[in-house]
C-alpha cells in the first residue's frame, strides 16, 4: 500500500513538472543609422530576465532530484521489506523442519522403549505357566494388530502433513509470482506515463518556441515599420525647420548649435532647450527662433512611434546642414 501511494505521488509530480519554461526575450534589433542628420535618442532595449529563468531551471532540477531520491528511497525500503519477509519465511520453514525432526526422534526413542518393554514382557511371559501361553499369543496378536493400525495411522498422518506443507509452499510461490507480476506491471505503467508526460512536455515546448518565434517576427516587423515611419517624419521636420530658419550674416560653416526639442502627441511644441551653444548668441537665437516659429510639427499617428522617436529628440543647426 505504501509503495502504491508513493508511486502515484511520483506520477502526479512528474505531470506537474511538465510545464514548459519561457526563454529569454530576444533583444530588439538596433535601428539602422539614418542618412538624415537628426540626432534622436537610442531605443531602449527590453528588460532581460535570463537570471530569473536560470534560477527557475535550477529550482526545477533540485525538485526533480528530490523526487528521484524519494523514489529510490521507497524502492530501497520495499526491497528491505521483501528481504525481511523472505528471511522470516525461511526461518519459519527451518523451524518446522527442526520440529518434525524432533518428533521423529522422539517417536524412534518411544519405539525403542516400547520394543524393549515388549522383549521384557515376552521373557516374563515365557517363564509363566504353559496354561497362559495361548492367552498370551492371542493378546500378542491383538496388540500387533493394534500396533499396525497405529503405525498406518501415523504414516497417513505424516503423509497428509507432508502434502499440506507442499500445498502451502506452492501457494506461497504462486503468491510471490503474482506479486512480482503486479510489480512489473506497475513499473511498465509508470514508464508509459513518464513517456507520455515527456512527449507532452516536448510538444508544449515546441508550441512555446513557435509562439516566441511569431512574436519576435511581429516585433521586428513593428520595429521596421516604426523606423520607416520615423525617417519619413524626421525628413518632414528637417524640411519645415530649414524653411523657417534664417541664419545670421555672421554665421560660419564651423558654427553648430545643438537643441533638445520636446513635443506633445498633437505635434505642438512643449519646450526647446539649447544643449550645446555654437559660441555665437545670434546664431543660437536664430536656431531657437526657428524651432519656436513652427506652430505644429508633423508627427506620426502611431503612439509608440511618437514616444520612441518624437517625444523628445535633439537636432543640430549648421549653415550647411540640419541634422
Amino acid at each position: 500500500m505504501a509503495f502504491s501511494v508513493i508511486l502515484h505521488g511520483l506520477i502526479a509530480v512528474l505531470a506537474l513538472v511538465g510545464w514548459s519554461w519561457s526563454g529569454s526575450t530576444p533583444p530588439e534589433p538596433q535601428p539602422n543609422a539614418i542618412s538624415a542628420r537628426l540626432v534622436s535618442p537610442e531605443p531602449k532595449p527590453s528588460p532581460v530576465v535570463e537570471e530569473q529563468d536560470r534560477e527557475e531551471q535550477r529550482q526545477k532540477e533540485r525538485e526533480r532530484q528530490k523526487r528521484e531520491e524519494e523514489r529510490q528511497e521507497a524502492e530501497r525500503q520495499r526491497q528491505q521489506e521483501e528481504q525481511a519477509r523472505r528471511e522470516a519465511e525461511r526461518q519459519a520453514e527451518a523451524q518446522k523442519q527442526r520440529e518434525a525432526e524432533r518428533q521423529r526422534q522422539e517417536a524412534q526413542a518411544k519405539e525403542r522403549a516400547e520394543q524393549k518393554a515388549r522383549e521384557e514382557e515376552a521373557a516374563r511371559k515365557k517363564a509363566e505357566a504353559e496354561a497362559k501361553e495361548r492367552e498370551r499369543r492371542r493378546q500378542e496378536e491383538e496388540r500387533k494388530r493394534q500396533e499396525e493400525a497405529r503405525r498406518k495411522a501415523e504414516e497417513e498422518k505424516r503423509r497428509q502433513e507432508e502434502q499440506r506443507r507442499k500445498e502451502e509452499a506452492e501457494r506461497k510461490r504462486q503468491a510471490e509470482e503474482e506479486a512480482e507480476r503486479k510489480r512489473r506491471e506497475a513499473e511498465r505503467r509508470l514508464r508509459e506515463q513518464q513517456l507520455e508526460a515527456l512527449a507532452e512536455k516536448q510538444e508544449q515546448e515546441a508550441r512555446e518556441a513557435e509562439r516566441r518565434r511569431r512574436e519576435a517576427e511581429a516585433a521586428r516587423a513593428r520595429e521596421a515599420q516604426m523606423l520607416s515611419e520615423s525617417q519619413k517624419y524626421q525628413g518632414l521636420i528637417r524640411e519645415r525647420l530649414s524653411q523657417a530658419w534664417y541664419p545670421p550674416s555672421s554665421a560660419t560653416e564651423d558654427m553648430t548649435a545643438r537643441l533638445q526639442i520636446t513635443l506633445l502627441p498633437t505635434g505642438e511644441l512643449a519646450s526647446v532647450k539649447l544643449v550645446n551653444s555654437s559660441g555665437n548668441t545670434a546664431f543660437d537665437n536664430s536656431a531657437l527662433g526657428a524651432v519656436r516659429s513652427l506652430s505644429r510639427y508633423p508627427v506620426p499617428d502611431n503612439r509608440d512611434t511618437f514616444e520612441r522617436y518624437f517625444r523628445q529628440f535633439t537636432i543640430e543647426f549648421n549653415p550647411e546642414r540640419l541634422r
